[in-house]
């Protein structure tokens, strides 16, 4: 053909050699990508005609039609839809999905292709899985108007596409795959019949082929239900039919963790279907995340990324909403904004954490299969959702110094074997549970019988700024502020070692610049120091979470804490007493900061000055040992 040829981008060109030579694991997704596509176009432009009947061009009978051509070796989906224009197909085609060409193909190349045909649907780049059947591909589309022309557009997979105006009678979309010699199975009315009736049964809009029937007569059959399955009785409804509906309206493969089925009467008059997926996508945290609601108003497709249905917090939830209150003849902007949807939205929101709450009671282990993928997601409704931070605290679940690692347990449960007379809920911050474990912090409170919570999610600092207390538990980090778990006697102790070390410790911090104090520790058994900052200053978590975003991070010195009963403090102050002035309480006193920092996840500033002062000081002992 002639005309305009473009090329793709350098990202889109790399994706396409990756569908047409590795991608060949579960190929059939082609179709139900393309059904899907249609399905959207469709819905389109049927709502677009509710207020502006000219783009209906009195063709309104809503159809999918799949046509065999075995001599040709071609496979046509088409659709009566919304279609597109030279500038519309250009965009639409010539680019990819808003969560980014660039992190698809590089999550590809590390889950490895071959097998990961379920990153095609997390990703929206279902019209490139034709490439894995096909070694050309060509649509034909026209959007309606009498004065439009129709677009064609063709491209081998070779890295460019070509681009021209052409006359096309009728509105909508026509793609043609040019099968390869290996995929022409998919030309067979079996084959496809099953991949109809797996992936797009539910389909609303009927998808139809012709069939040859007796005495070799040809005749148009719809191969879908058409079912509107949230519109069933949920004792009509398998749980296969539940579970391949999903994977219809979420592009994904594996089955969902939990299915919700209601319906709402009284003030707000709704029916719902909501699935909680077993999986994260990769899109998770992408910034311009869709929330994976399907809105329709009885039975009519209005938009399927409702953002006003769910609190950005609850987007992993898929599922379709289909109210009966709302009006129909207004645009999707002003729709979103009705006092009727926050009151769906309430409904919802209450009936997901319900949901949640009986997953985590009932099962168990389930639930923790669910919230080690969504609960990072799930925290972020501590800040934006007061309303319900209460609901929110109960499902969050947490690893402790009294845990196995597949064992988290809930703050209620943590509360409810707290040690007698036990104020507070003590927890810390860390990069992973290994690490945190070692924390030099939880020595006291190994040795006392006390149960540390341990927070290593990256947002866990984030959203304890809202979570003040639980159960009228107050919640305390054990590496920042002070710190009072000793006993009387232990109190008395430590009021000595005050007096005996306050001298050293004023020194110490004359020579530490960049501390606040240095000061006897009551909270370390073994160790030799430990950084601790404010009771409300930032940690170490916080200041990297403000570097990431580029934001400036608030000036605070941490105080170093020194454990009076480490050899190596005992010696420091052994020294100070025979020389206050002498110049390696300087160099030790350095040493001790630098290894707190260390300790506490953060870097040197200069890691060679460090290096340097641990090898002369070193050097000075073996020097001591020899002449001895």
């Amino acid at each position: 053909m002639s005309g305009q040829t473009m090329e793709f981008k350098t990202e889109i060109k790399e994706l396409l050699n990756l569908m047409i030579h590795s991608l060949y694991s579960n190929r059939e997704i082609f179709l139900r990508e393309l059904i899907s596509n249609a399905a959207d176009a469709i819905d389109r432009v049927r709502f677009e005609g509710l207020t502006n009947n000219e783009v209906l061009e009195g063709n309104d009978q809503w159809k999918i039609k799949i046509t065999r051509d075995e001599k040709a070796g071609t496979l046509t989906i088409s659709d009566n839809g919304i279609g597109m224009n030279i500038d519309s197909i250009t965009e639409n085609i010539g680019t990819i999905a808003k969560s980014g060409t660039r992190l698809f193909v590089d999550r590809l190349k590390q889950q490895g292709a071959t097998g990961n045909p379920e990153l095609i649907g997390q990703f929206g780049v279902g019209f490139y899985s034709a490439f894995m059947v096909a070694d050309k591909v060509t649509v034909v589309s026209r959007i309606a108007g009498p004065k439009e022309k129709g677009v064609v557009w063709e491209s081998t997979g070779d890295g460019t596409f070509t681009v021209e105006e052409r006359e096309k009678e009728t509105r909508g979309t026509d793609v043609t795959l040019h099968l390869r010699e290996d995929a022409r199975d998919f030309l067979q009315e079996y084959t496809i019949r099953s991949i109809v009736k797996k992936f797009s049964d539910f389909i609303e809009h009927p998808v139809a082929m012709d069939v040859e029937k007796e005495k070799k007569k040809i005749e148009e059959e719809v191969l879908n239900s058409q079912k509107a399955i949230w519109l069933k009785n949920r004792t009509d409804i398998t749980d296969k039919e539940y579970n391949e509906f999903y994977k219809h309206i979420s592009r994904d493969f594996t089955d969902p963790a939990k299915v919700v089925h209601f319906s709402a009467e009284g003030a707000s008059e709704f029916k719902a279907l909501l699935f909680l997926p077993a999986k994260a996508p990769f899109s998770l945290f992408d910034t311009e995340h869709k929330i994976g609601i399907h809105l329709y108003v009885r039975r009519v497709f209005i938009m399927d990324d409702c953002k006003k249905l769910l609190p950005d917090y609850l987007r992993f939830i898929k599922g379709v909403v289909d109210s009966s209150d709302l009006p129909l003849n207004v645009s999707r902007e002003i729709l979103q904004e009705t006092k009727e949807m926050e009151r769906i939205k309430k409904g919802l929101v209450n009936k997901v954490l319900s949901t949640l709450k009986e997953m985590k009671e009932k099962e168990f282990q389930v639930y923790t299969a669910f919230f080690k993928e969504f609960g990072s997601v799930l925290k972020e409704g501590l800040n934006f959702d007061s309303e319900n931070k209460d609901k929110i605290q109960d499902l969050l679940l947490y690893h402790t110094t009294n845990t196995e690692p597949d064992s988290p347990v809930s703050l209620k449960q943590y509360v409810d074997r707290m040690r007698e007379g036990q104020k507070e809920i003590f927890y810390v911050i860390g990069e992973n549970l290994d690490e945190t474990k070692r924390s030099p912090f939880l020595e006291k409170f190994h040795g006392k019988g006390y149960e540390v919570i341990l927070m290593t999610d990256p947002i866990d600092e984030w959203a304890q700024q809202w979570m003040l207390e639980y159960a009228g538990k107050k919640f305390k980090a054990i590496n920042k502020g002070d710190m009072d778990i000793d006993e009387k006697t232990e109190k008395k102790e430590h009021k000595e070692q005050e007096g005996r070390y306050k001298d050293l410790m004023t020194l110490l911090a004359e020579k530490l610049p960049d501390v606040k104090e240095v000061r006897v520790s009551n909270r370390l058994s073994t160790s030799a120091c430990c950084l601790v900052a404010d009771e409300f200053a930032p940690g170490a978590h916080m200041e990297k979470f403000f570097k990431a975003m580029g934001q400036a991070v608030p000036q605070t010195k941490p105080v170093l804490e020194l454990n009076p009963s480490h050899q190596l403090v005992k010696n420091l102050e052994a020294l100070f007493r025979k020389d206050k002035g002498h110049a390696l309480i300087a160099e030790y006193a350095s040493l001790l900061y630098e290894q707190a920092l260390l300790l506490d996840g953060k870097k040197l500033k200069d890691p060679i000055a460090f290096a340097t002062k641990l090898n002369t000081l070193l050097s000075s002992e073996l020097d001591l040992q020899i002449r001895n």
